[in-house]
């Protein structure tokens, strides 16, 4: 049985917010196997040489953009450089994100906008400026990052589940909005993964133990976990779906 074409993203341009390390390079690099012409974003240039090159040692198209997602305006400038320097946007993937574990009542305003203004607020307008081009040119895919506090509580976590909570709400308002215009909006909503932004939990042997155990598959994620999930929505085999959150979490949220 040969490949399913709908899968392909060949001919696609894409852009990756947060694409430095972890999770965005992970589907940087699935989106250019895939078939995609990918622009990897994040604020600074040079941590996206790394994961720039090891595309391009596979054979794929991959270009660098800096971009810091808190600025609406500086934020829409790198959405319309990446079309411009692509030749058009097909695909914009909000995984920009930032996380700091602190009780709640020790939450201060300046730590509460970093956290918002990253997760939501740069994904919105992100998700505003690809979609003009997208609309113009008939439609296109955009994939936000959720999690799962996206749905459930998680104490000490309080600014980023309001973010991630506001990611979903939005990814759902959006797909409605725009399903008319062509524009699909989707999410994922990653379990627990260990990366550099989330690794402060796993420094922990007994808060693993625990969490291991409550996860059916009795393993943590790993970034290409991901990939598939995020190739397929992105894709045609999706085209009709949309407003919709898969999560990828191993059974957690089915088992609680």
């Amino acid at each position: 049985m040969g490949e399913n074409p709908s899968f392909s993203l060949e001919g696609r341009r894409a852009l990756v917010t947060g694409a430095s390390r972890g999770i965005g390079a992970a589907l940087a690099m699935g989106l250019a196997r895939a078939g995609a012409d990918v622009a990897l974003a994040a604020r600074d240039l040079k941590s996206l040489e790394a994961p720039k090159e090891s595309i391009k040692a596979e054979h794929h198209n991959a270009i660098a953009i800096a971009i810091d997602v808190r600025d609406a305006v500086t934020a829409r400038r790198a959405v319309e450089d990446a079309r411009n320097q692509l030749g058009g946007l097909d695909i914009l993937i909000n995984n920009a994100g930032v996380e700091e574990v602190r009780d709640s009542l020790e939450v201060d305003e300046a730590l509460w906008d970093k956290i918002v203004d990253t997760n939501l607020k740069g994904a919105f307008f992100c998700a505003q400026a690809a979609a003009h081009g997208m609309a113009e040119a008939g439609g296109g895919a955009i994939l936000n990052i959720c999690s799962l506090t996206s749905e459930v509580g998680v104490p000490t976590a309080v600014p980023y589940g309001s973010s991630k909570s506001g990611l979903l709400g939005m990814t759902r308002a959006l797909a409605a909005e725009w399903a008319p215009r062509g524009i699909r909006v989707n999410g994922i909503g990653p379990g627990y993964f260990r990366t550099a932004l989330t690794d402060v939990f796993y420094q922990d042997g007994k808060w693993q133990e625990a969490m291991l155990a409550k996860i059916p598959m009795r393993r943590f994620g790993h970034t290409d976990d991901l990939v598939g999930a995020a190739v397929f929505l992105c894709s045609d085999a999706a085209a009709y779906i949309t407003g919709q959150c898969l999560y990828i979490d191993g059974g957690y949220m089915a088992s609680i």
